[in-house]
């Protein structure tokens, strides 16, 4: 039976993120021998109107992969965004608007017109939850569907609608425990579900060169915290420049804060000397600056694996994470490759404890690398994939 992955988007040039690693893990799983296609409708990316069609609609060849898109219709945005503000802010909302949130997010007819029409052919993986198109899709063949949800402990994981779809597709996929034990709390499993801790594959077949970072952004001998990702309020991104802001001040440090990465970040005026931000840089640029790194921090709350985690982690680097965060934590804790915040007090001295213990932060950075090697190399990570297709077969 053919593998159908289902994202609400898809490309090559979408960095980061659930979107990434469905592209990786769809690629992967081909390689293995698997027939796979991927399923998406014609928006850009996450940053996009999700009421344009920015692809064409149609089959293209794109890494060896089919991939099938198909054209959204108006929306109302407007009346999505207020939701959406609401759900932002930690409100609660009403079913009425539960609906508006899903109806209004984006309309793909097409897509699910083809997985009604074609439901016996595919086992269907959905990704992320929240998304229209898994909402609506999921629910077609719930039989013939999987989900990888990428759940955070959030607003949008307690509307009441996903009551309807996450606990009765055929199997849940995660890619850690932490996310398994929240779906527990908030999808209690039924009888016949297959639920699967899979991880997130890692790439290994690369190096970084620290030292060309350093001479290239002239940070010779500068002691380097680096965050690489998405800058958004929803990464905590503004946190960690006002937290970096407050630790210079208080112990007169000559470290800098590097960030890359897309989006946008205000950075005050009285932060510039301290501060670099590159923005979007080349792939081999990230592996550099990881190899850099005396620190790589990730302040986001809302993580289901942290690709960029791992990918610091085989440089040698120890990381840093916020510890409100159980999927990081949970990952620092098994590999004893980092340590954790969850207040300023408590990133001062975590920071100031690394940067004075170099010793110390290579150890832990080796240990990390240890259990990237260990527990996500992609014939790994595929093998467990290999074992839940053989469940549902089976069954």
């Amino acid at each position: 039976m053919k593998l159908a992955f289902v994202p609400p988007w898809y490309g090559r040039d979408i960095p980061g993120g659930a979107e990434a690693e469905t592209r990786r893990t769809a690629v992967h799983l081909q390689r293995a021998g698997f027939t796979v296609e991927i399923l998406t409708t014609c928006i850009r990316d996450l940053y996009a109107d999700w009421g344009q069609n920015f692809h064409q609609p149609g089959t293209s060849i794109e890494e060896g992969l089919p991939v099938r898109r198909f054209a959204v219709t108006k929306r109302n945005k407007q009346a999505f965004d207020q939701v959406n503000w609401q759900l932002m802010q930690g409100q609660t909302i009403s079913a009425a608007e539960e609906q508006i949130f899903l109806n209004e997010m984006f309309h793909c007819p097409d897509l699910l017109a083809y997985i009604e029409a074609h439901q016996s052919e595919y086992l269907f993986i959905f990704t992320p939850y929240m998304f229209s198109s898994t909402y609506f899709g999921a629910q077609i063949n719930p039989k013939h569907s999987l989900m990888i949800p990428c759940l955070h402990d959030e607003a949008y994981a307690r509307l009441k609608i996903h009551q309807q779809v996450i606990p009765h597709v055929k199997a849940l996929l995660f890619y850690a425990q932490a996310e398994a034990e929240l779906a527990e709390r908030l999808f209690p499993a039924n009888n016949g579900q297959i639920r699967q801790v899979v991880g997130g594959g890692i790439d290994t077949d690369w190096h970084g060169d620290g030292e060309h970072f350093r001479q290239k952004y002239q940070l010779k001998d500068t002691p380097i915290v680096l965050y690489a990702g998405r800058r958004e309020p929803g990464k905590n991104t503004p946190l960690l420049i006002q937290y970096w802001q407050r630790f210079i001040q208080a112990n007169g440090h000559k470290a800098k804060l590097v960030l890359i990465g897309a989006g946008h970040v205000d950075i005050p005026d009285t932060c510039q000397e301290f501060i670099l931000d590159l923005g979007y840089v080349p792939v081999q640029d990230k592996y550099n600056a990881f190899a850099a790194a005396n620190i790589f921090c990730m302040p986001s709350v809302h993580e289901s694996f942290s690709v960029v985690i791992m990918e610091s982690w085989l440089t040698g680097s120890p990381v840093l994470v916020h510890g409100d965060c159980a999927v990081t934590r949970e990952h620092c804790l098994q590999a004893n490759g980092g340590l954790y915040f969850t207040n300023y007090s408590e990133f001062e001295a975590t920071v100031n404890y690394l940067l004075a213990h170099p010793e110390t932060a290579v150890t832990l950075g080796n240990q990390g690398r240890h259990y990237v090697l260990a527990h996500y190399q992609w014939k790994t990570v595929i093998a467990r994939y290999q074992d839940v297709f053989n469940r549902i077969l089976n069954t």
